[in-house]
């Protein structure tokens, strides 16, 4: 069945349905990774938006019941250039097409993906639709055009979990992950790491959280502009100085404003798990796994906040520590290990701060 894929500026991509008939919009971006479309589809923080693999063959090792980084499909539509029915791999129970239709997923094949990665990176990040019904160009562009833009949406509402729950039995730490749209494998590394995690909602108060009296606080990952989530940045206010914190991409910008600090959308942000990070301390360079569209303004970090990180492509903030209270965060994503262990040592800072405190 044609497919096709219309921006806001009037751009027109041609192509054939890959997944679930109908229309989808969200913000197109592109993710430059080349294995991993399973957690991408399934990472909470692709909500609201139109996710581009530029890899150009997808779905060649299938789908399987573990790699899912939540409970359900987060992204709202799905491109690429060849997308592949025929898999192999000892760990694959079914193709991608498949898949993506049993969740509902409206993708697009067959199209230049790499003219489209083009567009994006030189206009930045815009709304978009995909539509099998609908073929009227005009219909389609005005449809893109009155999609909700990403910025100034709380989408942090839409993925958190609705009731807490506990990961892992008796550990060594207990650790409360407050839930801004957390992937599976940040919960697996903790346990590994001696933690015994409670979950919570992101709408959670910091007293509620306090008389689970935590050995250290983790904040997760998630979608869309941190400024939304105004009730997250009070109750982190509350939070800083009483238990030691760690946050991870959409926890690393929460935390940051909490403490003082501004952030501001990226043209077409960091999305790929080749990303190439300087630990300033160290000078040791990461490869990175990355996924967001905001960043930490590094030129106007107040003096209590020092910046540990930077990403060697453009120099944005990649990481922070606060000076006076133990509080750190990174804007990457150590636990989907690219390098594949370059960033893991994350995990044990954490535990090295509980233990101190």
């Amino acid at each position: 069945m044609k497919a096709l894929l219309v921006l806001e500026d009037g751009t027109v991509f041609r192509g054939k349905s890959y997944g679930a008939e109908g229309e989808t919009t969200g913000e197109v971006v592109f993710n430059t990774s080349m294995t991993g479309y399973q957690e991408i589809l399934t990472d909470p923080s692709y909500a609201g938006q139109i996710v581009t693999l530029t890899y150009p063959m997808i779905g060649n090792y299938g789908v399987n019941d573990d790699d899912c980084e939540s409970n359900k499909a987060h992204v709202n539509g799905f491109v690429v250039r060849e997308g592949v029915s025929a898999y192999s791999n000892w760990r694959a129970k079914g193709n991608l097409e498949d898949w993506l239709k049993r969740n509902k997923i409206v993708g697009i094949k067959e199209l230049d993906t790499r003219a489209l990665t083009k567009r994006i990176r030189t206009v930045g990040a815009m709304r978009g639709i995909i539509s099998t019904t609908d073929q009227s160009l005009e219909s389609l562009r005005k449809k893109a055009q009155e999609a909700p833009p990403l910025l100034g949406q709380n989408l942090v509402r839409r993925v958190t979990t609705k009731t807490g729950y506990v990961r892992g039995g008796q550990s060594s730490f207990e650790v409360v992950a407050i839930d801004f749209g957390i992937k599976n494998n940040i919960g697996n590394l903790l346990e590994k790491n001696g933690c015994r995690v409670s979950v919570v909602s992101a709408t959670t108060a910091a007293d509620e959280i306090l008389e689970k009296d935590p050995d250290g606080i983790f904040l997760s990952n998630g979608p869309g502009d941190p400024t939304e989530a105004e009730y997250a940045i009070e109750t982190i206010k509350d939070l800083l100085g009483k238990k030691p914190i760690f946050g991870i991409c959409l926890g690393h910008q929460l935390l940051a404003l909490a403490l003082g600090a501004k952030t501001y959308k990226l043209k077409f942000g960091h999305r790929g798990g080749n990303q190439p990070v300087q630990n300033l301390a160290t000078r040791r360079v990461e490869i990175t796994s990355q996924n967001h569209g905001y960043a930490v303004d590094v030129d106007a970090l107040p003096d209590r906040i020092e910046p540990t990180h930077i990403n060697l492509n453009d120099n944005t903030n990649e990481g922070i520590k606060c000076l006076d209270i133990p509080a750190f965060s990174v804007q990457y994503h150590p636990e989907a290990s690219p390098g594949p262990h370059d960033s893991l040592y994350l995990f044990r800072e954490f535990m090295d701060m509980m233990e101190r405190n």
